[in-house]
């Protein structure tokens, strides 16, 4: 469990979060005349000695858009730590003369193509041991995640972005695919197609594309089974196209836990260089469950920000309801983006290099465009925080980003 203590927490915010107007600002905004002008923007800059280098209504709340992320990386890294690998068991049973095999998930985000050959894999000499060729019937328990869960700020369009969380997922429930000539083909060497890949990609064009499995989870789970059971195949096991959904019961024996081979930082950082909702909402999901128990919905996430964050921070208004930052209804301020930067100092090696000598997470919405991570000066890495809750140029936050960094580096 995440605990902070009282003394700890005070120390901490009267360490780093001084008021920006308490300290004689380094750099000014003349050369950044846009930002100056813009009334639904807010900026900080510390200095190495948590001081403001630079600030623009710090306190006040914007829409963070996908520099969430940066929070759900934080609770997510301090409650498992950056080495946790994630589980999804396998059972067996027998029933009325059929081999069931059974997966239970707790909503491992990286179950990708080439972790399942290794599932399929580790499967294959344990059912042989127990004298079995063939499984009639794969059955899913996904009690781990409510059945009906909708996160806000979540669309139906096929877009990857909007892919659903769901308790058991393949490739991050989405499908990279082709159309040529009226042939579906896999866009992918790794991953064989399915019943489901050539229904998806019937209406797509010669264009590689990438798509979700839509917003059913139901059907996301139909194509993880899919993926499983054609990666068996390969491994000459019999597989039958029957699937199921339901609990595993207690007849049904355990037979494999998988680990995946992929630790957390190994998830977090492409989640950063790439903002995969998928993987974020996944992960807000999964500490919601631990702490409070399945199955997980979107209100015991909203519970498990509220919580966390103010045993963490003493921060007033804030409010994030979900994990990606899709929400507008989530708000926070460059001042608290800061503090949360300070504590996520040991972590920051997962964020990307988005110009030079800046390393941070960027966040688009239409009317929303933010950037926070840490620009570095030497051996220093100093926070900052950029929120803008109006229109701007494509990339003007790098360029904000970039004017920052050449000053901060001609700094004495």
């Amino acid at each position: 469990m995440i605990k902070t203590t009282v003394i700890f927490a005070l120390t901490f915010v009267m360490s780093v979060c001084l008021p920006a107007q308490a300290n004689e600002q380094a750099i000014g905004l003349d050369n950044l005349p846009k930002l100056a002008k813009m009334q639904q923007a807010g900026l900080l800059v510390l200095d190495n000695h948590n001081h403001p280098l630079i600030s623009k209504q710090p306190d006040q709340l914007f829409v963070p858009a996908s520099t969430t992320k940066l929070v759900t990386a934080y609770l997510a890294l301090r409650f498992w730590g950056e080495q946790h690998q994630f589980k999804t068991d396998f059972f067996v049973e027998h029933q009325n003369g059929k081999t069931i095999l059974w997966v239970k998930g707790y909503g491992d985000p990286f179950l990708i193509s080439e972790e399942l050959l290794v599932i399929a894999e580790q499967l294959k000499p344990r059912l042989q041991t127990l004298g079995i060729s063939k499984v009639d019937q794969i059955n899913l328990d996904t009690s781990w995640f409510a059945s009906d869960l909708t996160l806000p700020g979540t669309s139906n369009s096929d877009n990857p972005y909007d892919a659903v969380p769901s308790a058991i997922a393949a490739n991050f429930n989405t499908l990279y695919l082709q159309n040529r000539n009226g042939k579906v083909l896999s866009a992918e060497e790794q991953t064989p197609l399915t019943p489901l890949a050539l229904e998806l990609g019937k209406g797509l064009s010669d264009k590689k594309q990438r798509v979700n499995t839509g917003a059913n989870s139901k059907v996301s789970q139909r194509y993880f089974t899919e993926l499983l059971a054609e990666f068996l195949r390969q491994q000459g096991v019999t597989v039958g196209t029957q699937m199921v959904w339901g609990r595993v019961t207690d007849k049904a024996a355990p037979l494999y836990q998988h680990l995946n081979n992929h630790t957390l930082a190994e998830m977090i950082k492409p989640m950063m260089k790439y903002s995969t909702n998928f993987i974020a909402n996944q992960l807000v999901l999964m500490m919601a469950a631990e702490h409070y128990g399945a199955p997980v919905n979107a209100s015991k996430v909203k519970q498990l920000f509220a919580e966390q964050l103010a045993e963490q921070f003493d921060w007033s208004g804030a409010l994030i309801e979900e994990g990606a930052g899709l929400s507008r209804n989530n708000r926070l301020s460059s001042q608290q983006l800061i503090e949360l930067l300070q504590a996520f100092k040991p972590w920051k090696h997962l964020l990307p290099e988005v110009e030079d000598r800046v390393f941070a997470k960027s966040g688009s919405l239409i009317g929303v465009s933010t950037l926070a991570g840490y620009i570095q000066q030497q051996e220093h890495w100093l926070p900052f925080a950029l929120m803008m809750n109006q229109r701007v140029p494509y990339r003007y936050r790098n360029q904000v980003a970039k004017q920052l960094s050449r000053e901060i580096n001609q700094l004495k």
